[in-house]
C-alpha cells in the first residue's frame, strides 16, 4: 500500500515504521530536521523487538503525495484544520483518513474541512522522537479504531504489520476513557518532568489523580456516555505499565513545542462548563501546564 503519514512525529514515526518493516511504501510528511533525517539515512526505528534503519521518503508538505492508499493522520490537535485543508487535491475521493490523535473531537473537526472517510482510533502506545528521524518505542502499540465501510479492511492491514487492531462500535466512550487517562497524567508528569513510574510514589499524586478522573467520568456521563466502575483502578495500573515514558504533553514542552493541554484537561474543563459541571482539578492542571509554558517562553527570549 502507498501510505502517507501526516504529522511525523514519535506516534506516526512509530505506525509508519511498523507498516514499512511490512513492506508498505510510506511517505513521512513532518518538520524538516526529521524529513532530512529520513531521506538521508532512512527511518531509524528502535523497539524492543527490532532495530535498524528503514528505507523511507520524506517531505515537508503534503503536495509530495501522489493519491496514498491510507492516511495515518497525527498532527497535534491545533494544527487539525489547517492540516487538513493541506490534503486538498492530494488524496483520491475515497481515501480513507484514519485520525491517531489525542482528544475526542478531531474527528468531527476534520471532516468539517474534508470529504475524504475520517476514522477515529484510539492508541496505546509508548514512543518518542530520539532525535532526528529517530523513533524509540517504550511499549504497548495497540489501535482501537472506529466503524466504517474501510475499517476491516484496514485492520488486516494494521495487523498485518504487527500492530494489534481492533474495531470499536463504540468508539466514542474508547475515546473518553483514554482522555480520561491523559487527563490523568499528563500534565502531571509534564509540569514535573517525571516519567510514568515513579509518579505515585509522591505523597497526594493518587488523590489528585482521583479527582482528575472523578471530573471526567462526571462530564462524559452528561454527554450521554457509560463509563467503567473500575476505570480509576485501570488507569492506576499504567505507570507500572510504562515507568519510564514520559508523557506527550511533557515532551512538547522539553522540545518548546505548544502543548495539546486545551485538548485534553481543557477540553473537560470547556465541556464541564458547558453542562454546568465543576471541574476545578482539571482546570487547575490546565493552568499549571499554560504556565510552564509561558515561563519557558519567557526564558526562551531572554537567552
Amino acid at each position: 500500500m502507498q501510505v502517507a503519514v501526516i504529522g511525523a512525529g514519535a506516534v506516526g514515526c512509530y505506525y509508519g515504521g511498523q507498516l514499512l518493516r511490512t513492506g508498505h511504501d510510506v511517505t513521512f510528511i513532518g518538520r524538516q530536521p526529521h524529513v532530512d533525517a529520513i531521506n538521508a539515512h532512512g527511518l531509524l526505528l528502535e523497539t524492543q523487538a527490532f532495530e535498524g534503519r528503514l528505507p523511507a521518503k520524506a517531505a515537508i508538505d503534503s503536495t509530495a503525495l501522489a493519491q496514498p492508499d491510507l492516511v495515518l493522520f497525527c498532527v497535534k490537535s491545533a494544527d487539525t484544520e489547517d492540516a487538513g485543508r493541506s490534503l486538498a487535491g492530494c488524496l483520491g475521493p475515497r481515501t480513507p483518513i484514519l485520525s491517531l490523535q489525542n482528544g475526542v473531537d478531531n474527528p468531527q473537526r476534520l471532516r468539517k474541512v474534508i470529504c475524504n472517510p475520517v476514522i477515529p482510533a484510539v492508541v496505546y502506545v509508548g514512543s518518542e522522537m530520539a532525535g532526528p528521524g529517530h523513533v524509540k518505542h517504550h511499549g504497548g502499540g495497540k489501535l482501537v479504531i472506529g466503524p466504517s465501510p474501510e475499517s476491516e479492511a484496514i485492520a488486516l492491514t494494521l495487523n498485518a504489520a504487527a500492530i494489534e487492531t481492533t474495531i470499536a462500535d463504540d468508539i466514542e466512550k474508547t475515546q473518553w476513557i483514554k482522555l480520561t487517562t491523559n487527563c490523568a497524567f499528563n500534565a502531571l508528569s509534564a509540569v514535573a518532568g517525571i516519567s510514568y513510574g515513579p509518579m505515585l510514589d509522591v505523597e497526594g499524586t493518587k488523590e489528585v489523580v482521583a479527582s482528575t478522573i472523578k471530573e471526567c467520568v462526571m462530564v462524559a456521563h452528561a454527554c450521554g456516555l457509560s463509563m467503567p466502575e473500575d476505570l480509576l483502578e485501570q488507569i492506576l495500573e499504567m505507570p507500572a505499565a510504562m515507568p519510564n515514558q514520559m508523557s506527550s504533553t511533557a515532551q512538547d514542552l522539553v522540545r518548546g513545542k505548544p502543548s495539546e493541554i486545551d485538548f485534553l484537561n481543557g477540553y473537560v474543563v470547556h465541556k464541564g462548563a458547558e453542562l454546568g459541571i465543576p471541574t476545578p482539578t482539571n482546570h487547575a492542571l490546565q493552568v499549571m501546564v499554560k504556565l510552564t509554558e509561558r515561563s519557558k517562553e519567557l526564558s526562551r527570549s531572554r537567552a
